[in-house]
């Protein structure tokens, strides 16, 4: 869209952590003037295993490593870092990973996670850059189960200026879906980013709660959702693979939002994300102020993860 401005270098500072634990694994192994053999290729795919690359992910990039040292084409250690960076990269077809945006009327965007993944602060990110941009932003509290949530998010509302749509604790999140839809509307808002309940992905309750909410929206805004992000925390590693499953059974995510990617050792994830997953992660969370959020770009992530 234009907005998100985050550079290389930026990525490079956030991911400090996640960097410094791949290059510490990789610099024992990819010492200077070590010969590529078997043994060599069979520590890096535990390494990068241990990364939280992921298994499949790796399995890929061993092959295409040993079919060109077969070839000849790479015959150093020191030539697998450049070989890495170049087929990850590649493996992101070009696809959309920008914020949809609807033809007509608000767009609508749906926002889902468990506790604690980071989710309301990620909205508040992603309406204050919205809002930065001059667009009319409102979110909904649809989250009434915890009275801390609604408060959290009316506080940031109030924080980043933007409007809000809440209930009591404990009213319907659909009714005030409901409302937020109408408010949008009439407000002739440019997005609407509703937030929902975040207890845990196993409870068939919450997960019907969920379908009820997008259905609400769905009627009140045509063609609504226009997005569904769900938020993943980046220090859960591979379990945040296993609730990107659940709730896609659930509801239609189109995006991923991968938040506290700046306090991890575990970036890694991204990858294995994209391989066990056709989701695309659209944005990624740095940091704990609102402007710490930057669109997903495949390529300057891989730079920003190798020294």
């Amino acid at each position: 869209m234009g907005i998100f401005t985050k550079t290389v270098q930026y990525l490079r500072e956030r991911l400090g952590k996640t960097r410094n634990r791949i290059s510490s694994s990789l610099s024992s192994i990819l010492t200077f003037g070590r010969d590529i053999d078997e043994d060599l290729l069979d520590e890096l795919e535990e390494t990068l295993i241990s990364d939280d690359i992921g298994v499949e992910m790796t399995s890929k990039l061993i092959s295409d490593l040993r079919t060109a040292y077969r070839g000849r084409r790479i015959v150093k250690s020191e030539d697998i870092i450049p070989f890495l960076k170049e087929h990850m990269k590649s493996y992101w077809p070009e696809r959309d990973r920008q914020l949809r945006i609807a033809g007509s009327g608000p767009t609508a965007i749906l926002v889902a996670g468990i506790n604690g993944s980071g989710k309301t602060t990620s909205i508040a990110k992603l309406a204050y850059v919205l809002s930065r941009d001059k667009k009319k932003v409102i979110v909904a509290a649809c989250d009434t189960f915890r009275a801390a949530a609604v408060e959290q998010l009316a506080i940031w509302a109030e924080r980043i200026g933007v409007d809000i749509v809440k209930q009591q604790s404990g009213g319907d999140p659909a009714a005030v879906a409901f409302d937020a839809c109408q408010a949008a509307v009439s407000r002739d808002a440019d997005f609407l980013i509703l937030d929902t309940a975040g207890r845990l992905h196993t409870k068939k309750n919450l997960m019907t709660e969920l379908k009820k909410i997008r259905d609400v929206v769905a009627k009140k805004i045509p063609g609504a959702p226009t997005e569904v992000l769900l938020v993943l925390d980046a220090t859960t590693g591979q379990n945040a693979i296993i609730q990107a499953k659940m709730f896609t059974e659930v509801i239609d995510v189109t995006g991923i939002f991968l938040a506290k990617l700046d306090g991890t050792a575990r970036g890694g994830i991204v990858i294995a994300i994209k391989d066990m997953l056709d989701i695309p992660v659209k944005f990624v969370g740095l940091g704990e102020q609102p402007e710490d959020i930057a669109e997903f770009n495949p390529a300057e992530f891989v730079e920003a993860l190798f020294n």
